[in-house]
């Protein structure tokens, strides 16, 4: 998943999203030249092609990405939202409870992590 973008500097980019990781590199290089982890950020539709990205620890700095329509704008949204760490950790428990409910059985107990409190509900609040 990958696309070119323009940073808020005016800075033309080419961006991977790689699992919860957003690499960026110069358009000539095949070297990220840095990353921004997506954990604890918030991403935002700015305008109607501008998505930004901040993070929850440094709110004044922000990240803006200019994508070629509006519908790449919403697709990159979607996918950053999906990538975080939290996210795909709600989204365990979330079925794990589905498919107990479903089966009567827990379906990580197979794999020795059933007592786990990462994967419990009601560990901490969201």
């Amino acid at each position: 998943f990958s696309t070119p973008f323009s940073f808020a500097v005016l800075k033309k980019r080419l961006v991977k999203l790689v699992v919860n990781f957003l690499f960026y590199f110069r358009t000539d290089e095949a070297e990220p030249i840095g990353a921004l982890l997506l954990e604890q950020c918030r991403i935002i539709k700015e305008e109607e092609n501008v998505f930004s990205i901040s993070f929850i620890e440094e709110p004044e700095r922000k990240y803006c990405f200019e994508c070629d329509s509006e519908e790449q704008c919403q697709e990159w949204i979607e996918a950053l939202k999906r990538a975080s760490y939290e996210f795909m950790r709600r989204s365990l428990i979330f079925y794990r409870n589905e498919i107990q409910k479903m089966t009567g059985k827990d379906p990580l107990e197979q794999y020795g992590i059933s007592e786990e409190a990462r994967f419990q509900l009601g560990t901490r609040k969201q």
